[in-house]
């Protein structure tokens, strides 16, 4: 069988002397696994296709449940976000969230076009790093079924004048409402992180990052959206960890 696709590389392995094994998010078949052959001899006409983050139009044959790239034209190869590295560590880590939410041959309808369009974001637009970084996390799970309940205090239904929201339930909640709210880490919202949250979940998809917050409300918004998402998928990612490294500001010694 052979099938053409769109496809983006969420990773990629060295296999044997010469090829690669792919991990892609396509189009047609969702995640697969794919063998490219040949991909790292040079020159090969597979190879530019074949590396991270690149989005493809890929021609793939299926040969007893496994299937091999045959052909591959390159569509967006996002080159501000490769000559960049904590963009590029950052898409590295969009990849590796969808990766472990979307299983083997599972659709990615509303997925694929969140990382296509957060990775736009990375190449293309002026807008804080934690700001695509955030809005990725907050607007993957709510598409990936973890969406928060920020409507309102989950206890009373009021609307906290002080919210807070508890990553484990993924619920608001006022701060007298605590401990009825259950067990887990509640993180405090000021009301513009509030309602940046809420936007980031039901905005059109094109519109995501249409929202701005001064530098308090955004490092907040920041801190929250990754602890719901680490605690919500119950794990930890290295691209994150590689990620907040290159964070940290380096001491310059002078002599």
């Amino acid at each position: 069988m052979h099938v053409t696709t769109k496809a983006i590389v969420l990773r990629e392995a060295a296999y044997k002397e010469s090829d690669k094994i792919l991990t892609l998010l396509t189009e047609e078949l969702g995640k697969i696994t794919v063998h490219a052959r040949g991909c790292r001899k040079k020159g090969n006409g597979l190879s530019a296709a074949c590396q991270m983050l690149v989005w493809s139009e890929m021609t793939l044959s299926e040969f007893r449940g496994r299937w091999t790239v045959t052909e591959a034209a390159v569509e967006l190869e996002f080159r501000r976000l490769r000559s960049d590295l904590d963009r590029l560590a950052l898409g590295a880590y969009f990849a590796d969230v969808l990766d472990s939410i979307v299983q083997e041959e599972s659709p990615a309808d509303d997925l694929l076009p969140l990382l296509l369009n957060c990775l736009y974001a990375l190449d293309t637009l002026d807008r804080p790093l934690e700001q695509i970084k955030a809005a990725f996390e907050v607007r993957c799970m709510s598409l990936a079924g973890f969406e928060p309940l920020l409507d309102g205090c989950a206890i009373c239904g009021r609307m906290p004048e002080q919210p807070r929201l508890n990553l484990t339930q993924g619920i608001l909640h006022c701060p007298a409402c605590k401990e009825e709210a259950g067990e887990g880490i509640s993180m405090p919202l000021s009301p513009e992180t509030l309602r940046a949250m809420n936007y980031i979940v039901n905005c059109p998809g094109k519109k995501l990052l249409s929202f701005r917050l001064g530098k308090k409300e955004l490092a907040q918004l920041a801190d929250v959206s990754e602890a719901y998402l680490l605690t919500q998928l119950e794990r930890g990612f290295r691209t994150l960890d590689y990620y907040k490294e290159l964070q940290v500001p380096k001491t310059v010694f002078s002599s």
